[in-house]
């Protein structure tokens, strides 16, 4: 993770996700951006969170793991969205995981400060839009996800861990880590297996040298429907000052 301090970009940032009546000139002043890599983790399942994270710029993958140790993928986000603010709000750990896909920006600020800052009205309704938002994509993840075929979760996963720029010259993934895919989408090795032998036999995958190759972008498409992983990332905030004293919000679907 690279730490910047550029109030430039910062107020770029807060200009483009219109959000410049819901942060306090208080609390601005300790803004930062925190970059990370792709595979790198912004927060820890199990961990004590120390900051508040916007989701700027980038691709980020969300899931949970059991006592067991079996991992469930939640969601893929891209921006706007907010990481970490259930668990600061309530003093508690880490619910999830959360993994940059693509090189991936956010705008920071430490917990410490939200204690501090955080009681202006128009953040604090600003906090609760994005938490109300959250629980629900959750239940949505955790119920509706599952009852979709293997198929569908499968190609919805391969779409998202690509983007478009790998799509249009052939996406891969690792052979080696299916365990984990499948892990992830909730079923067993042996069945991922037999429906990529589905998929290579129809044009969509090709696997070759240890790597999946994603050869048909739009027939995975097809397949998908409406990419289940992404559901939520389609909704965009917008925030108008005209309404509730300097803070609205609009979920546009």
């Amino acid at each position: 993770m690279k730490e910047m301090k550029d109030n430039e970009k910062i107020n770029q940032y807060i200009k483009e996700y219109k959000l410049e009546n819901v942060f306090p000139e208080s609390l601005r002043e300790h803004l930062i951006i925190h970059r990370f890599e792709p595979n790198e983790a912004l927060c820890l399942q199990g961990e004590e969170p120390h900051y508040l994270y916007m989701l700027v710029k980038g691709k980020v993958k969300v899931y949970t793991t059991s006592l067991e140790g079996k991992t469930l993928l939640l969601s893929f986000n891209t921006p706007f969205g907010f990481i970490g603010e259930i668990e600061c709000v309530r003093g508690g750990e880490n619910l999830n995981t959360v993994t940059a896909v693509t090189q991936v920006e956010t705008v920071a600020f430490h917990k410490r400060w939200l204690s501090q800052y955080g009681e202006e009205a128009p953040f604090l309704r600003f906090l609760l839009d994005m938490v109300t938002q959250k629980f629900y994509l959750k239940s949505l993840s955790l119920s509706f996800n599952l009852m979709h075929p293997v198929e569908v979760r499968l190609a919805s996963y391969l779409l998202s861990v690509s983007t478009e720029e790998e799509l249009e010259s052939h996406s891969h993934v690792s052979i080696e880590s299916l365990k984990d895919v499948a892990n992830l989408i909730g079923t067993s090795y042996r069945h991922l297996n037999r429906v990529l032998r589905g998929f290579c036999s129809t044009g969509l995958v090709e696997r070759s040298r240890g790597l999946l190759i994603v050869r048909d972008w739009k027939g995975l498409s097809d397949v998908a429907g409406r990419n289940i992983y992404e559901i939520g990332i389609r909704r965009e905030l917008n925030y108008d000052s005209r309404h509730h004293d300097g803070f609205g919000s609009r979920f546009v679907d």
